[in-house]
Parts: C-alpha cells; sequence; structure tokens
C-alpha cells in the first residue's frame, strides 16, 4: 500500500497514501492525499494527526452526501480539506488521484489556501501558501 512524499508545498510534504489509515504521528503539519472515501470515518482518522490539508476521493458523492462529510469535520477543527472526483482519480489509488485528479469539493479553509473545484489537484496543490487569503 503507497505512502510516500512526493512534493513539497510552502515548506511543507505532500505525501500520497492509499488509505488514510496510514497517517501517523510524524505526518503532522503535511499535505496529505489519500485514497479513501470522504466519509466521517475517514474524518476521524485524518483528525488524529494535525495535518494542513487532506484530500480525499468523493467516491461519488453518495445518500446524503456520505462521501463528502469529512469535510465539514474537518473544518470545524480548522483543517483544510476537499475531495477529488471519483470519475478522474481511483478510489483506493492516491498515485491515481495526484497525476489525474480534479477537484470536487472544498471545505471554506481549503479555499483559504487556494483549492477551488474543478482544478487539476496537483495546481490546487501547488498554489498552496502562495495565495492571500
Amino acid at each position: 500500500m503507497l505512502k510516500q512524499t512526493v512534493a513539497t508545498t510552502a515548506g511543507r510534504p505532500v505525501i500520497l497514501m492509499d488509505s488514510i489509515t496510514k497517517v501517523e504521528d510524524g505526518d503532522a503539519g503535511a499535505i496529505v492525499v489519500s485514497g479513501s472515501h470522504g466519509g466521517t470515518s475517514s474524518g476521524e482518522i485524518a483528525l488524529r494527526v494535525p495535518l494542513t490539508c487532506v484530500v480525499f476521493n468523493d467516491a461519488g458523492v453518495g445518500k446524503d452526501r456520505a462521501g463528502v462529510a469529512a469535510l465539514a469535520m474537518l473544518e470545524e477543527r480548522g483543517v483544510a480539506g476537499a475531495t477529488v472526483a471519483h470519475t478522474t482519480g481511483r478510489i483506493g489509488d492516491a498515485a491515481d488521484m495526484w497525476e489525474n485528479g480534479i477537484v470536487s469539493f472544498v471545505n471554506p479553509a481549503a479555499v483559504g489556501l487556494g483549492l477551488r473545484t474543478g482544478d487539476r489537484l496537483k495546481d490546487a496543490v501547488a498554489r498552496i501558501g502562495t495565495v492571500e487569503a
């Protein structure tokens, strides 16, 4: 299962991980691109470590927006969160999301970092730290 640092943005590592269950204390402050769905269970795991930004797969959004529910949880704690459209990045495959993903949903904290829906994920992450709030 992939866990790999692929870039640095605004002095913070960008870590790809196929599952958010791979996040650990040493990842604090990182920008994490996870292949996991953006549901509440993923949000709970992501909130165990103070991350700068977390990107999930929207998993088709689902009933009652279950596939993006983590974004509100992250926002409550001031953590930027976004999802990639499941039609542009394979669920469970962070590398595919990084290479091909298009941002589908963002929370207000992510907007503050410069992430926007419709952006290529790589481009959106590259802007972190360059956008004035």
